[in-house]
């Protein structure tokens, strides 16, 4: 059986540039929980740790239905209240606003052929065969992000406001404006990669102003 990799199905996804540049992303489903806190923080983990169950789960099911896959890598959402800390820049709002009010929607893409019915089925294995109740967090999502600005960050997480400057300054220059939340997929495993290593795609959607 021929084993799906969508790193390698959806190229276009999973591979940016040093430099800024335009994308058009497709609609893309995923497994998905909500969470809010520092990134560092355990709980930020535990919310790490509550998707593979479910990830791994939908994978087996299909594997049993002649449709195997790899396991995606993992992505993340980012915002906070901008009622609370107003609207910093992309590039100051990583300095500005506190880590721990940072708000976050964590990602890892499905296969197509996996729908919302999988997903929950896997979620309602995950609760009571695996005793996990947590994990009735996790969710189907489906996103539509169209034209977004993107660009390869390679090291720490702390110096991504350097990348965003570059990507703010490339997005003002050609009058557009964001819309649609801070994305980013990591290519890397921040828990085994030295942080000066660290491979990370931020993606930002785009209007035209």
């Amino acid at each position: 059986m021929e084993k799906l990799d969508l790193t390698k199905l959806h190229k276009k996804y999973y591979t940016a540039k040093t430099t800024p540049e335009i994308v058009d992303i497709e609609t893309v489903r995923y497994i998905s929980i909500l969470g809010k806190g520092d990134p560092s923080s355990e709980a930020f983990s535990a919310d790490i740790q509550l998707l593979y169950p479910v990830a791994y789960a939908i994978k087996f099911t299909c594997k049993e239905a002649g449709k195997d896959f790899t396991v995606s890598k993992l992505e993340g959402q980012w915002w906070y209240d901008e009622q609370k800390f107003g609207k910093p820049t992309m590039s100051e709002a990583p300095l500005k606003v506190p880590r721990s009010e940072w708000e976050y929607r964590l990602l890892i893409r499905l296969p197509d052929f996996v729908d919302e019915k999988m997903v929950n089925s896997a979620v309602a294995s995950v609760t009571s065969k695996k005793n996990i109740p947590d994990a009735a967090r996790v969710h189907f999502f489906e996103m539509t992000e169209g034209k977004c600005v993107q660009m390869l960050h390679i090291g720490a997480f702390a110096e991504e406001p350097a990348s965003l400057q570059k990507m703010l300054d490339f997005m003002q220059a050609q009058g557009m404006s964001q819309n649609g939340l801070h994305h980013e997929i990591y290519l890397s495993d921040f828990r085994k990669t030295a942080a000066e290593n660290l491979k990370t795609i931020l993606r930002e959607p785009f209007k035209t102003t």
